[in-house]
């Protein structure tokens, strides 16, 4: 069978980076393996599912180049189907109305009670519960119902599958069987579902164990006693299908093959098992993804900073470099390469190589590698780029060629540009960072050295070269470090204490306007 996965958001407003690296993955996996991306909008939340929350979806990834290879599915579309599809399960008593009597009921999918030749199915052998003493079992085609006793002797009202209670038997203090269910009694309850048994008395159930299991292709071997599940709604009492059901018809439809998507599903995955096998389709291959969290190892949310994939494109980061992170968080190739184009990303990409445990976000380290691709984009491309970002009123000025040529190298964001502010106002307008004064243009200590420097400054040709000569001179000659003027020099004149070289930052500027604001500086 082909390879087919599928992104099945619900888009409700921005859209979080945590989705979108699902997206990503599958459709690293799906181009890995030459097979087909699918794309299926689950929009069944009317209130929240607006078309604007599905313009922003479809504008993310076209802003990221994912591309799909079938028209996307919008599960508004298929209510008549999912509808279809729960009549069939009722018809086979693979699903059963939860108040008969009721006008409208929720429909309820129910576990089969005869499912040890599922593939997914093994056996545990036999198990016990000790019972609250003297209490009472109940159960009919919903489930059972029991009471057991929790380590601090609190009673807690249990109610299960009876799927997860094969062979069962229910005995009194002394051992002696009270009730026993055989297949012929689990069949006069799916029969008649007005009937219930209750057994008074009881004080232990004896059961063959069986659990549902499956090889996640990420956290590897999953497993969950059925005897812990319960029956689940699968169509409300308004007639719409629930998660569960919508979902799993959809990727029937859609022929899905693999299923990549976040650790929070893994519960749901159990269910969805048994629903793929009532509907007749071979249950396909899952991986679940562990979330994306913050430095203390909680979920990632706005409150720890930019979460949602506009946040980041607003800010200037590239759409190349958010990908090639993304791919990256929570997935290695298998040697230390940090910077992979789409290309190297798709020859690469396995989930077999993705990270079981959670994935802890970097603003830093992306930062940085947006900064490694802004460095190579074309001059041309770089500076559309900077006339986006840049604040309106330093469009046109002259020196905008020569500071971006300058701050090229240097750029991480392009939110970066509107701090290229101080090469383009006046002397009288520059704004200074008032630590950066603090630290090294107060007291006396480089007062003499920078009017050394701007008379040397004012009588050289303002080149960088010369620029540069001058300030190792003046160091030289008043017994400073070398380098150690420059931090006081680029306060003096830029205002800040971060930037490009000071040589060539004073060449940009011209020696007129350096020796003004130097000035301007040792006035204040």
């Amino acid at each position: 069978m082909d390879f087919r996965a599928r992104f099945a958001p619900s888009p409700t407003g921005q859209v979080h980076i945590g989705n979108i690296r699902t997206a990503i993955f599958n459709w690293l996996e799906a181009r890995h393996n030459k097979g087909t991306f699918l794309l299926r909008i689950e929009d069944t939340d009317l209130e929240r599912s607006t078309q604007d929350a599905i313009n922003k979806l479809m504008e993310c990834m076209q802003w990221l180049g994912m591309d799909y290879d079938e028209e996307p599915m919008y599960q508004t579309a298929q209510g008549e189907k999912h509808k279809a599809s729960a009549k069939k399960l009722l018809d086979n008593k693979e699903a059963y109305l939860l108040d008969p009597a009721a006008e409208k009921s929720p429909v309820v999918f129910k576990f089969p009670y005869r499912c040890d030749d599922f593939k997914f199915i093994r056996q545990c052998g036999a198990a016990e519960l000790a019972l609250a003493p003297d209490s009472k079992v109940s159960f009919n085609q919903t489930g059972i119902t029991f009471f057991t006793v929790t380590s601090k002797g609190k009673v807690v009202d249990n109610n299960q599958t009876l799927a997860g209670f094969k062979d069962l038997e229910i005995l009194d203090a002394d051992g002696n069987v009270l009730y026993k269910l055989d297949d012929a009694g689990y069949d006069a309850l799916s029969d008649d579902p007005g009937k219930k048994v209750e057994v008074e008395h009881a004080a232990k159930l004896k059961f063959q164990r069986r659990e549902v299991f499956y090889n996640d292709l990420v956290k590897g071997e999953l497993a969950k006693p059925i005897d812990s599940m319960k029956d689940f709604i699968i169509v409300r009492t308004d007639g719409s299908p629930v998660f569960h059901l919508a979902n799993v018809y959809d990727d029937i439809e859609q022929r899905v093959t693999h299923i990549v998507r976040g650790d929070d599903h893994v519960e749901n995955t159990y269910k969805h098992l048994f629903l793929f096998k009532a509907l007749g389709y071979p249950e396909p291959s899952y991986a679940h993804l562990p979330m994306i969290v913050n430095q203390q190892g909680k979920p990632y949310s706005k409150r720890d900073g930019d979460a949602f994939v506009g946040d980041f494109r607003a800010k200037g980061f590239l759409a190349q470099a958010l990908f090639n992170y993304l791919a990256l968080l929570g997935w290695s190739p298998g040697d230390d390469r940090e910077k992979l184009n789409r290309e190297e990303l798709i020859e690469a990409f396995s989930l077999e190589r993705a990270l079981r445990s959670p994935a802890q976000m970097d603003m830093k380290k992306l930062t940085n590698l947006n900064g490694q691709y802004i460095a190579e984009l074309p001059h041309e491309e770089y500076m559309k780029y900077v006339l986006d970002y840049l604040p309106a009123e330093y469009a046109q000025n002259p020196k905008l060629e020569a500071v971006a040529k300058l701050m090229h190298s240097r750029v991480k964001t392009f939110a970066d540009v509107a701090g290229w502010k101080y090469f383009f106002v006046g002397t009288d307008e520059l704004e200074y960072d008032p630590k950066g004064v603090q630290k090294f243009l107060s007291g006396d200590t480089f007062r003499k050295p920078l009017e050394e420097l701007s008379a040397k400054i004012a009588a050289s040709d303002g080149s960088a070269a010369a620029v540069e000569e001058a300030i190792h001179a003046v160091e030289e000659a008043n017994g400073i470090k070398q380098g150690h003027l420059n931090q006081p020099l680029r306060v003096a004149v830029t205002g800040t204490t971060v930037g490009a070289g000071m040589s060539e930052t004073v060449e940009v500027l011209g020696k007129d306007e350096t020796c003004a604001r130097i000035a301007r500086a040792l006035s204040l």
